[in-house]
């Protein structure tokens, strides 16, 4: 239970450090601060390793190119959190790109894409 939440706290700390670099730390153009937001991060039980699940607005060559530049900035990132997070070892960070939200816009605009005469209502059945 205990080294659940010392996963759960290093995740969160790590997902805060990433966030803020993308404001202040990366200078890769290809990384657009306000067209990439981390979703999540998720850490391997023994701190080794970290997924950060990256959501990137834009235009599928955008997407792409953004992926490429924090793939780049990899090193960068990981030596940051070396430096702003006290571990007695940094983890190896993977970017991954989560299009749940996107998904999920698709899903809302076909539902808003309904109107009501589409649905019967309890009086017609």
């Amino acid at each position: 239970m205990a080294n659940s939440r010392r996963v759960e706290k290093v995740s969160s700390l790590i997902r805060k450090e990433i966030s803020q670099m993308l404001i202040s730390g990366i200078k890769d153009d290809r990384v657009g601060a306000g067209m990439v937001s981390i979703l999540d991060v998720e850490m391997s039980g023994d701190l080794q390793h970290a997924k950060v699940f990256v959501s990137i607005y834009g235009t599928p060559e955008a997407k792409a190119e953004t992926m490429e530049g924090l793939k780049a900035c990899t090193p960068f990132v990981r030596r940051e959190l070396g430096h702003r997070i006290r571990l007695r070892h940094t983890p190896e960070i993977r970017f991954v790109h989560d299009s749940s939200l996107e998904k999920g816009d698709q899903i809302i605009d076909l539902i808003n894409r309904i109107t009501p005469h589409d649905v019967p209502s309890a009086e017609e059945e």
